[in-house]
């Protein structure tokens, strides 16, 4: 019999095999990734348009609804490797399972929220829940597709991704003509349902490490990070530079003692050994610098569309849209070349094209059109979309199948650590430059990708390829 006709039928708990899935075993435990990363990715989406709602609903402040954003970030962020790494400890499927019942759980707290401690501790939960679907979702797709197909996987990835933030203004826009901002949580229910329901039968079951993740290592991973934003978001807010300097300091003495630590460690949280290899780092390196580009865009350009150019927020969310239809149209593109082409060339040729449509953005005329803008953000969108996938798969390809759980984990790290360095960026623009500072934004987004550009190609230079 063959292997394709043996995979084809589907376990209630499908094994992962050197060579991947494939036929129908690839297809539901694909669905099953995609709906998880789908729920995770479209619910902190929508949490940024209700925020008016929920500061009028909860008598609370702009500044302080804002933490309704920030609770689920960093909650996710400083929990991403130490779950990447209990994931290889109780499997991959298992602990993204956990999390889809954990995000459900939250998103209940969250619906019936009362006042706002309350709705931000319940997005802590949500976050964390977040943080185990994302931090092993690239490590399963290495074991549902064979080794010379996770470029196709991860593109796919990248699609689930995109259409997760493209969809979800648009998702709260319909929510909140219909009923009230707890809705966006209960709505999150029956989807979470629906992915828990499919994972629980088509994710496959994956080798797992014999010994628990480091304690010690998981405290001072979530101390270095936790302390290292708060650190650089007061510093980029002007909250007081003795403050910023103290918390950045803290953060960076923590993450000394977590480095000195994980160096001796067999799985370690913070994946020292895999940063030892040039593939690996090079593309961290890489997605890091791409993300902190993406983002002085993301952020910085609804404020130009709205209050610089006086457009409406119904036209300004419009013309944002052209970003993730660009990364949509870049997947059939990519999904062929992936697996064929050094990601040093794929990735720097969409980081090019990136920074060329962010300095096409820049260089707008005085009194532009919609097809002025939107055709330079679909550019900047398909540049993007085309660098991720390859970059990805050269982490994942880098790391031995061992540590694909910290691999994975360090892939998430890479891209919402380069989100929040960004809004940071976004933000100490705005508090430096106040007059010019959503045009600089965008300039500064072209130079970043540039660099990043740049800093991936040095895969070739120094003959590093994956």
């Amino acid at each position: 019999m063959k292997t394709q006709d043996v995979a084809a039928q589907v376990p209630p708990v499908t094994k992962a095999v050197a060579g991947g899935l494939y036929g129908a075993a690839r297809g539901w435990a694909m669905l099953a990734v995609a709906l998880s990363v789908f729920l995770a990715l479209l619910d902190y989406a929508i949490a940024n348009v209700a925020l008016p709602d929920i500061a009028r609903d909860l008598h609370a402040s702009s500044a302080a609804s804002i933490w309704v954003v920030n609770a689920y970030q960093m909650a996710s962020l400083v929990t991403l490797l130490p779950l990447a790494a209990l994931g290889s400890r109780i499997g991959f499927a298992r602990l993204c399972r956990a999390g889809i019942v954990l995000f459900m759980l939250a998103s209940l707290l969250c619906a019936v929220a009362t006042n706002l401690p309350f709705l931000v501790m319940a997005r802590v939960l949500q976050g964390i829940g977040g943080a185990c679907i994302m931090s092993v979702n690239i490590a399963l797709v290495r074991f549902i597709y064979p080794h010379a197909e996770i470029g196709r996987g991860v593109a796919l990835n990248g699609v689930v991704v995109a259409l997760g933030v493209a969809t979800g203004p648009t998702v709260a826009a319909i929510v909140l003509t219909m009923g009230a901002w707890p809705w966006l949580f209960w709505i999150n229910l029956p989807m979470g349902a629906l992915a828990l329901g499919v994972a629980a039968f088509a994710l496959p079951d994956t080798p797992r490490t014999a010994t628990m993740p480091d304690s010690t290592g998981s405290l001072l991973c979530v101390l270095a990070f936790g302390l290292c934003i708060l650190g650089g978001d007061a510093l980029a807010h002007q909250q007081g530079v003795l403050l910023s300097s103290l918390l950045l300091a803290a953060g960076g003495v923590a993450g000394v003692a977590l480095i000195r630590r994980e160096r001796h460690e067999a799985h370690p949280i913070l994946p020292v050994d895999l940063l030892g290899k040039p593939a690996f780092t090079l593309a961290f390196i890489s997605g890091f610098a791409g993300f902190i580009a993406s983002n002085f865009y993301i952020v910085s350009m609804p404020f130009m569309l709205h209050d610089t150019l006086g457009l409406s927020s119904a036209q300004t969310g419009l013309l944002i849209t052209p970003w993730p239809i660009g990364i949509l149209f870049s997947a059939p593109v990519i999904r062929r070349v992936a697996d064929r082409y050094e990601a040093g060339v794929l990735s720097s040729i969409g980081l090019g094209i990136t920074a060329c449509g962010f300095l096409l953005l820049w260089r707008l005329p005085v009194h532009p059109g919609v097809w002025d803008i939107a055709w330079r953000t679909a550019v900047a969108g398909w540049g993007f979309g085309f660098f991720q996938p390859p970059n990805n798969r050269a982490m994942m390809v880098a790391a031995p199948a061992a540590r694909s759980g910290g691999a994975s984990g360090m892939v998430q790290v890479a891209r919402q650590a380069g989100q929040t360095v960004g809004a940071m960026g976004v933000a100490a623009f705005f508090s430096l430059f106040a007059i010019e500072a959503t045009h600089d934004c965008l300039l500064m987004a072209a130079c970043v990708a540039l660099t990043a550009a740049l800093i991936s190609a040095s895969r070739l230079l120094f003959g590093v390829s994956a």
